[in-house]
């Protein structure tokens, strides 16, 4: 039988609300219908103030309340830095934020939006598959504008169900892309597509699961996989983790108890430790944390097989540990 949670004592403060460190007011400058379900909004600072610099891949948080917070891949221009632009797909079955964006913002609202980060970065290599699904083609456009400026080898392909369900279609066109629609060609032979690259090809994956899953699950030896998600996966979880355990905070050295039930993330607040968090769900990576000791049994999305085995960092929102005590940089 599993020990119940202890009380939290009344003193306790108050879990800070979720939400990144710290954002800044953006106006919609101008809202566009891409497809069914697809708008584009781009965001420029209210009094004409140049905006922080990205890199491709990045996304952002977007603050639509004090409970929600969701993340969106940047998709315009990085050497513009007058506007940052976001797709959204309106997702009737998700958590609400996507249909407050469609059916709540229009040109002229301000979102208060966190700067930007980057888990999904371009990586160096000779040449480039750059492979979305969906709403999964907004982080590699800015991603095969870079290629193309540089002159490295790349292919941009985007899977859509349909032509009219493919969003920045006009776009994709514009810089060599090819697309691909389920309903005209057939479903995508991913693990043909992947094992025909030549040794040494980088693939970035942006999409639905399936299109993920089908990518690492295809994935040859010569070529190398970078995936980003916008929901969580599946992990395996080891059930003995589930219970309480302790946190040392390396900086002040208090030992901090985590219940069962209870994230690391949460607990760690309410210890007065300031750590930023946005998804809590493992896939934005703002509370990603280095771990000095202890075993840690990883529940996020992001980390590869070989950084869960080396266990130096973990994700606090979601993942537990796997020993009596974990030892935290913080």
């Amino acid at each position: 039988m599993s020990r119940s949670a202890p009380a939290a004592p009344s003193a306790a403060p108050p879990v800070p609300a979720v939400g990144p460190a710290a954002t800044r007011p953006l106006r919609v400058a101008r809202r566009h219908v891409e497809c069914a379900d697809v708008v584009a909004l781009d965001l420029v600072d209210p009094l004409g103030a140049p905006l922080p610099g990205w890199s491709a891949g990045a996304h952002v948080d977007v603050v639509l309340n004090a409970a929600t917070v969701r993340q969106y891949s940047l998709c315009g221009d990085p050497a513009d830095a007058g506007r940052w632009r976001l797709g959204v797909l309106r997702d009737a079955g998700g958590r609400g934020g996507s249909v407050a964006l469609h059916d709540e913002v229009d040109v002229g609202s301000v979102l208060e939006v966190g700067d930007p980060r980057n888990n999904f970065a371009l990586p160096d290599a000779p040449a480039h598959l750059l492979l979305g699904g969906g709403i999964g083609i907004t982080p590699l456009l800015p991603m095969a504008r870079e290629l193309a400026a540089a002159g490295v080898p790349h292919r941009l392909l985007h899977a859509t169900r349909s032509a009219a369900r493919s969003p920045f279609a006009a776009e994709v066109a514009a810089l060599g892309g090819q697309a691909h629609h389920d309903d005209a060609d057939g479903l995508l032979d991913v693990a043909g597509l992947l094992a025909g690259l030549a040794p040494g090809t980088a693939v970035s994956c942006c999409g639905p699961e399936g299109l993920l899953a089908a990518a690492e699950a295809a994935c040859p030896a010569h070529v190398t996989l970078h995936v980003e998600r916008f929901a969580p996966r599946e992990v395996e979880t080891d059930a003995a983790a589930d219970g309480p355990f302790e946190v040392l905070l390396r900086s002040t050295g208090a030992v901090v108890q985590v219940a069962e039930g209870q994230s690391v993330l949460d607990a760690v607040s309410r210890a007065g430790a300031d750590v930023p968090s946005s998804c809590r769900e493992g896939t934005c990576a703002s509370c990603e944390t280095e771990v000095l000791e202890g075993l840690v049994d990883h529940r996020d999305s992001i980390l590869s097989d070989e950084e869960r085995t080396a266990g130096t960092s973990m994700f606090l929102c979601v993942s537990r540990a796997r020993s009596a005590r974990l030892v935290l940089d913080l």
